[in-house]
């Protein structure tokens, strides 16, 4: 893969909440590589900590690709042979579900695609503007989107926390892909739901403004633990700067 064009930093912080004993989230930060994710993984205790860590691992030494849709076709595979470990997991220990949620951020050079199944979510704050890239895989989501289409707002709201994908669910995984420009000084955040239902986009608009992503990510996680840390809470930020950029400050020496 050709050396990007920009300088990654990200910072990240996990944090099992308030309420449960066991943090079943799990998250990679390699900005060297321009890989990162967050995994929220469900089952119940060791099972679902093993889902999502089960999850980072198999992203966590993808062979460097040639370009973003290879890398992005290698994502797939890996995550296609985890959600198999996991089908397999489960009826080896003859439980219903081991699963979790994954959202990836993949770089190449000027471009990015997230990768998602599930309600962890990837945000991008761009000039002062925050955005959501990812599109929850819930019951909520569903309805909502239901709701839009037909003008109806007296559809009742299931509880948030009902997702309709997610690895380990079914035999096959439908996991999601879309692709973006990178932009000079733009900031990716990756969460889970234990972080989104807490914390409001203005807040967490607030949080990512200085571009300091270590910091940022531990104010977020103390954001969500003060709001309540009902549950798992994971936060991974990066931040891209264009080397090149021509409106960067250059020094030129006195002639």
């Amino acid at each position: 893969m050709e050396a990007s064009p920009f300088r990654w930093t990200s910072g990240s912080c996990s944090h099992a909440g308030r309420v449960r004993e066991v943090n079943e989230d799990a998250c990679l930060e390699q900005p060297g590589r321009g890989l990162w994710a967050v995994a929220d993984g469900m089952g119940g205790h060791s099972l679902g900590e093993f889902a999502s860590r089960l999850a980072i691992r198999s992203l966590a030494d993808l062979p460097p690709p040639r370009d973003l849709e290879q890398y992005v076709a290698l994502a797939q595979e890996r995550l296609q042979a985890a959600n198999r470990r996991l089908r397999d997991e489960a009826a080896r220990r003859d439980v219903r579900l081991i699963g979790t949620t994954i959202a990836a951020l993949l770089v190449s050079r000027r471009e990015c695609a997230c990768l998602w199944a599930g309600d962890s979510r990837i945000y991008l704050y761009r000039n002062g503007r925050l955005r959501q890239l990812t599109r929850d895989h819930s019951v909520v989501e569903a309805l909502r989107t239901r709701r839009a289409r037909k003008a109806d707002d007296t559809l009742h709201m299931p509880p948030s926390n009902v997702i309709t994908r997610a690895l380990g669910a079914e035999d096959t995984i439908a996991i999601d892909c879309e692709t973006i420009e990178v932009l000079d000084g733009d900031v990716f955040l990756l969460c889970s739901d234990g972080l989104s239902n807490e914390v409001a986009e203005a807040a967490i608009e607030q949080a990512l403004l200085p571009g300091n992503c270590p910091q940022a990510s531990q104010e977020l996680v103390e954001l969500a633990l003060e709001h309540g840390g009902r549950d798992n809470i994971t936060a991974v930020v990066a931040r891209a700067e264009d080397l090149y950029s021509p409106d960067r400050t250059m020094i030129h020496p006195v002639l």
